[in-house]
């Protein structure tokens, strides 16, 4: 039984090899493309579960690839990028981005990354409202919006299943583990930094003023928490 369905997308033929039959050997499906054009022709023909985009390549970029495959809500998309500069990795997540990864990586961290785009949300948080407000936040999951006053933004899946579960919890202190292992899998407990950049990009969407947050706050040393009690609309 097939894992899902992988496309890589790189411009360079041996990456493209590499990660087909290392991907293959996982029990996943592999396509490729070597560019962005390509790419979103082969997301039409192939279908894929998840998309491995290089950040860098001629012609339609890694960053606007991206943007355009966002369309489809239910591809999961992880960058690829040879640095590993912050800035990159906000600039991604601003594209729709469901995850980065710098080059050079090990197998098993690929595997892990993946296996963690894919993952989503349990059950039992699933089950919550699918239109939420607190004060002029508007919380849609299922159109995977956010409205604050005028303002409207489109969240990543990766970042509706962070807000998801910070909302079900709302007015505690989650610590940067539990969130961490909740929404991307047991290998990400300790990835604080990967955390911090998804609430900071999370925050640019919700928040009137990001730099001095209303709804979702720092709990130094411990974690996050969500402000305000979420009521069903």
């Amino acid at each position: 039984m097939s894992a899902g369905r992988v496309l890589v997308v790189d411009d360079e033929p041996q990456i493209r090899r590499i990660m087909r039959t290392t991907l293959t050997g996982a029990g996943y499906e592999v396509d490729d493309a070597k560019t962005g054009e390509e790419a979103l022709e082969k997301c039409r023909e192939f279908r894929p579960d998840l998309v491995l985009l290089d950040i860098n390549m001629p012609g339609m970029g890694g960053i606007a690839a991206c943007r355009a495959l966002r369309a489809d809500a239910n591809i999961a998309i992880i960058m690829l990028t040879v640095r590993n500069a912050e800035a990159d990795k906000v600039k991604a997540l601003d594209a729709g981005a469901d995850d980065y990864i710098a080059k050079p990586f090990s197998t098993p961290e690929l595997l892990a990354r993946i296996r963690a785009a894919l993952r989503r949300v349990p059950a039992t948080l699933q089950s919550s409202p699918a239109r939420v407000g607190v004060g002029e936040l508007v919380i849609d999951f299922l159109s995977r919006t956010v409205t604050n006053g005028p303002a409207t933004a489109h969240l990543t899946p990766k970042e509706l299943d962070l807000l998801r579960y910070l909302t079900q919890r709302a007015n505690e202190a989650v610590s940067h583990r539990e969130l961490l292992q909740a929404v991307w899998g047991p290998d990400y407990g300790d990835q604080v930094d990967y955390l911090r950049v998804f609430i900071m990009n999370l925050r640019k969407k919700i928040e009137r003023r990001p730099e001095n947050p209303e709804y979702i706050t720092t709990e130094p040393w411990v974690g996050y928490r969500f402000n305000g009690r979420p009521e069903p609309l």
